[in-house]
């Protein structure tokens, strides 16, 4: 399984498009293949910031969500409205151990 918790910071005045293309991305991506998680974050104490956490069953299902229509349009159609580029971390993922957990 793969993790990554990807942190965007967002300008202002572009919260709710923002919003509008990431919530268009996570419908997306909840439907692929080798997706377990997929969940879309607003900081509760600065509305400008966000986090998705991305959990796959493999770094080919993590490949093949970076080729699909619904994130290249998210990745297209953000890139502006970030204040600092976004930045990913990738975590191991301890427990639970297999998919029945997930």
């Amino acid at each position: 399984m793969i993790v990554t918790c990807v942190h965007v910071h967002v300008k202002p005045e572009a919260v709710d498009d923002f919003i509008k293309a990431s919530v268009l991305n996570h419908i997306g991506s909840v439907q692929e293949a080798g997706n377990l998680r997929f969940d879309f974050l607003q900081q509760a104490d600065d509305p400008t910031r966000f986090m998705i956490y991305e959990a796959f069953e493999s770094e080919e299902a993590v490949s093949n969500h970076k080729t699909t229509t619904h994130y290249l349009e998210w990745r297209d159609t953000v890139k502006d409205m970030m204040a600092d580029p976004r930045y990913g971390v990738k975590y191991n993922v301890l427990e639970p151990k297999d998919r029945s957990g997930w």
